[in-house]
């Protein structure tokens, strides 16, 4: 049977440690741009004939704030996968430190 086991136990280690931190990170900054945070205005890809060609300039910039949180959510969402996958190496290689070959 062949193995699912592709990485070390290091590297597994910090691909968690990694993953918890973009979750976070990532969820945190998609509810900021959902929350449509002033903080946030120059990572909102705008130019300026978005606000000059729009009757309602809040509205454009506004749909676009709720653009990059869902996107910041579909990345965190990635992260959790990375996460999993290496939670699961984590368990492969604790289990092939048992195992006698």
């Amino acid at each position: 049977m062949p193995s699912l086991l592709f990485c070390g136990p290091k590297m597994a280690a910090c691909g968690i440690v990694i993953s918890i931190w973009g979750v976070i990170m990532l969820a945190m900054l998609g509810i900021f741009f959902s929350a449509k945070s002033a903080v946030l205005i120059e990572d909102v890809p705008f130019t300026e004939a978005d606000i000059r060609d729009d009757k309602n300039p809040p509205g454009n910039i506004y749909s676009l704030y709720n653009q990059v949180g869902i996107n910041c959510f579909i990345a965190a969402a990635i992260y959790v996968a990375v996460g999993a996958v290496s939670l699961c190496q984590v368990r492969l290689n604790k289990r092939q430190e048992y195992m006698v070959t």
